[in-house]
């Protein structure tokens, strides 16, 4: 009776201790989770042995045996790190791969692709090299992917400028990217029918105004005559960006608001 009523004289749990609680309970279900099936879950079993070992010999006073315990505690420590160090590389990798890091690392990623393309098309720039980069947001162009050569490759400036170095096979089309990787090259896009566009505009130019009027792609251009660079977006251009002014346009378009569509996210909008 005097148990029960010490139990209902406890504080109030409150949001903090709920938290608390959550936190612990969550990082023991992954440790099991990472366990299960391998050596460390009977070491574990050991280790929860020798912890009831020890608190039972402190109940009944065995003196001896909780020495003995309280003494090896610091060695068993360093066994574990030494013996377990596989399945704690196992464990960390694990965790890194949460939702939350995830997040954080396509973040990473869409940051890293920016600059591989800003850099690109500064090399393209200098050297008056023509390029057409298209950019895939929302809405998918899967029908102007399977028209070229498909690829699936890392963006690298490297392989941007074997593309379009003359002569390549690939130097004609244009170059799309979905996600943090570059789908297809050489692909054919439609051009332009505005009777309001310039007419000292090239074909690339008009390709990529082409394909921006009918979704929210990103075109980036490199002039092969005077090695300007130049956005599309919604069927407008913008002409004579600067390398960092491309990057900030970029990172506005792509990086901060939405980042690059994860592969996932693109097979569902097909679908």
């Amino acid at each position: 009776m005097d148990l029960l009523t010490e139990l209902l004289r406890r504080p109030a749990v409150t949001w903090s201790d709920a938290l608390d609680i959550a936190i612990v309970s969550f990082l023991l279900y992954e440790m099991l989770l990472l366990i299960r099936g391998t050596r460390a879950a009977q070491m574990a079993l050991s280790g929860g042995f020798l912890l009831a070992l020890f608190f039972l010999s402190e109940y009944l006073q065995l003196e001896t045996v909780n020495w003995v315990i309280r003494n090896l505690a610091a060695y068993v420590v360093i066994a574990i790190i030494v013996l377990f160090q596989a399945d704690i590389r196992r464990a960390l990798a694990h965790f890194g791969r949460l939702p939350f890091f995830r997040y954080l690392e396509r973040l990473e990623a869409a940051n890293e692709a920016i600059e591989e393309l800003v850099i690109s098309a500064a090399n393209l720039s200098t050297r008056r090299i023509g390029a057409i980069i298209v950019i895939e947001r929302r809405i998918g162009l899967r029908n102007y992917i399977e028209g070229g050569i498909p690829l699936d490759a890392t963006i690298t400036y490297d392989l941007l400028g074997s593309i379009f170095q003359t002569g390549s096979p690939l130097h004609d089309g244009a170059v799309i990217v979905q996600g943090e990787r570059i789908a297809a090259a050489a692909c054919f896009l439609p051009l332009s029918v505005n009777p309001q566009v310039s007419r000292d505009l090239g074909t690339r130019h008009r390709a990529a105004l082409g394909l921006t009027e009918e979704n929210d792609a990103v075109a980036i251009v490199v002039s092969e005559e005077s090695g300007n660079i130049s956005l599309a977006l919604g069927g407008t251009l913008e002409r004579g960006l600067t390398v960092d002014q491309l990057r900030d346009r970029l990172k506005t378009l792509l990086g901060a608001r939405r980042s690059f569509t994860s592969r996932r996210e693109r097979e569902q909008a097909v679908v």
